[in-house]
């Protein structure tokens, strides 16, 4: 059978086709697809040898040492493992960086062992390249509606229930605050950036008139939205939540304290409580300046009191006074300052209930909000 190219790169976004990426762990680790799987036909120290050797003697001795480095038991458990991955997704797709040598090598492998499979053509650079561009040619298909409200108001809470909506501090993994870190790791910039394209694809093929987005600034955490993005949004209408206080100082309780300790528990550490105060306290030192030093000594001891009430009584209560603090005396202040230089593009206020409606009649309109 003659080797098979693939190309439909859109396809392969609708239907969420599994990929094998054959490059090196050290590429994968940079930036990969959503539904891909990283079995290497080269693992990094292999890559470098034959990379010195492509330098200093060309492609040709390259290659042959290649083979040498990937023969007998390894090769064959190489190509067991892409085998036995194409048996378990019939659709699956198999790429290196530039659709070259790599993959050609691992497609011609895998059907000598009696398993076809396309790759695609032009590789990891091209379907890249189709991401970044489509992301772009996407936001001729949609309106930008930018949710905004006080920290705490319950932004995610609402976009997860609205099928138009794109959680950007979902597919960064983090809050989107100075405490919004978590236990585990932000995915890389290009895996973000990826998996971002991802979904506008999707979400512009059904036909959706507007998109919605949390208020963010340019970073998520580490992570930065793409500039042509960040442009698109910075002029959007805004949707403002209103909730009040003391439904904010729950969803935040939950949200930063119960489940952020329970994600801490699930580490293995052998003190989660300590590890999650410890990591509290050091968010708020990354305020402290913006905070102010009196403000700041006097949160970070409610903190204290709180952690110490919740290990020696169990009593979790006192975490909420730290949090109304926080959101009154750093938050909301930066919230009204930010939000009165925007006022002119406030198109909707209202709570939950409201807002969810007038944002789900949006998502059938395609005209202005």
């Amino acid at each position: 059978m003659a080797a098979e190219l693939f190309d439909d790169f859109r396809r392969i976004v609708l239907e969420g086709r599994p990929l094998i990426d054959v490059r090196a762990p050290v590429e994968f680790e940079k930036g990969a697809f959503p539904n891909a799987v990283n079995l290497p036909l080269m693992d990094d120290e292999e890559r470098r040898l034959v990379g010195i050797c492509y330098k200093q003697k060309g492609n040709e001795a390259a290659v042959k040492l290649g083979h040498e480095l990937v023969s007998g038991e390894k090769k064959a458990q190489r190509v067991k493992a892409w085998c036995d991955f194409k048996r378990k997704h019939p659709d699956a797709l198999l790429y290196c960086f530039r659709g070259g040598q790599r993959s050609q090598i691992s497609q011609r492998w895998m059907e000598e062992a009696g398993c076809d499979i396309p790759r695609l053509k032009g590789g990891y650079k091209a379907f890249r390249r189709f991401l970044i561009e489509e992301t772009e040619r996407s936001y001729e298909r949609f309106s930008p509606i930018v949710l905004a409200g006080r920290t705490g108001c319950g932004k995610t809470l609402l976009l997860e229930k609205l099928p138009h909506a794109v959680d950007l501090e979902g597919l960064a993994n983090h809050r989107g605050s100075s405490f919004g870190r978590k236990i585990t790791p932000q995915p890389s910039q290009i895996d973000f950036e990826n998996a971002l394209a991802y979904d506008l694809i999707r979400k512009v093929e059904k036909g959706y008139g507007h998109l919605v987005f949390e208020d963010e600034g340019k970073n998520v955490g580490r992570l930065y939205l793409p500039l042509s993005l960040y442009r698109y949004l910075e002029n959007a209408p805004l949707a403002v939540l209103e909730t009040p206080m003391p439904k904010r100082v729950a969803i935040t309780f939950e949200e930063y304290v119960l489940k952020g300790q329970e994600a801490y528990a699930k580490m293995g550490f052998d003190d989660p409580l300590a590890r999650w105060s410890e990591d509290m306290h050091a968010a708020l030192d990354r305020i402290r300046k913006r905070l102010g030093g009196e403000r700041h000594k006097e949160a970070s001891a409610l903190l204290r009191e709180a952690t110490l009430a919740q290990r020696n009584r169990g009593d979790m209560a006192k975490h909420e006074l730290w949090i109304e603090y926080l959101l009154k005396h750093y938050y909301d202040p930066m919230y009204d300052y930010q939000i009165a230089r925007r006022k002119e593009r406030i198109v909707f206020r209202g709570e939950k209930e409201a807002m969810e409606a007038w944002l789900r009649e949006r998502s059938r309109c395609t005209t202005s909000p």
